[in-house]
C-alpha cells in the first residue's frame, strides 16, 4: 500500500520566519527557549512540519491495515492560545506511561491529550522536568523506531 498523503510533512519553510509570525509576542522567546531544549535533547536540526510545527527527527510508520507514512519523531507548534508539543513515545509501555504520569504530576501547570502536550505558558512550568518529559519521549521513540 502507498503512503498516505498527509497535511503534516516537511516544508521548505524557514523555522525562524515562522517563528516571526507567532502571536503573542512571547511566543516568540518561548519557541526559542524550546528549540534550545529539543536541540540539546535530540541533537537535531528544527524543521518545519506543515505549516505550524516545528519538528525534531522523522520516523517511518506502517500499521496492520498496511497504512504507512512518515512523521516528526517529536516537536512544538506556537500556538495563539497554548504551545502544544507532540510527544509521541509514552504510549508505547504501560511503563512509559506511569512514568509519564509521574513527571507530569512534577510538571506544573498543563493540560494533556493522547500524544500533545498543552502548555499556557513556558514559565508555569519547570524547565527540567520538561526536558526530562522530552528526553524520555524520544527514547522511547527511538526504541520503538530506530533511526
Amino acid at each position: 500500500m502507498a503512503k498516505a498523503k498527509l497535511k503534516t510533512k516537511p516544508t521548505d519553510v524557514d523555522v525562524l520566519t515562522f517563528i516571526e509570525t507567532a502571536e503573542p509576542d512571547r511566543r516568540k522567546e518561548e519557541s526559542f527557549k524550546l528549540i534550545e531544549l529539543f536541540r540539546k535533547v535530540t541533537g537535531e536540526e528544527p524543521k518545519m512540519w506543515g505549516p505550524t510545527i516545528i519538528g525534531f527527527g522523522s520516523y517511518d510508520y506502517k500499521y496492520e491495515s498496511g497504512r504507512e507514512g512518515t512523521s516528526l519523531r517529536s516537536g512544538f507548534s506556537p500556538r495563539k492560545a497554548k504551545l502544544s508539543l507532540y510527544l509521541m513515545g509514552a504510549y508505547c509501555t504501560p511503563e512509559a506511561q506511569s512514568e509519564q504520569d509521574r513527571l507530569l504530576g512534577l510538571l506544573g501547570k498543563h493540560k494533556v491529550g493522547k500524544s500533545c502536550l498543552y502548555i499556557n505558558r513556558l514559565e508555569q512550568v519547570n524547565l527540567e522536568i520538561l526536558e526530562e518529559l522530552i528526553r524520555n519521549n524520544w527514547e522511547l521513540m527511538n526504541e520503538r523506531y530506530p533511526q
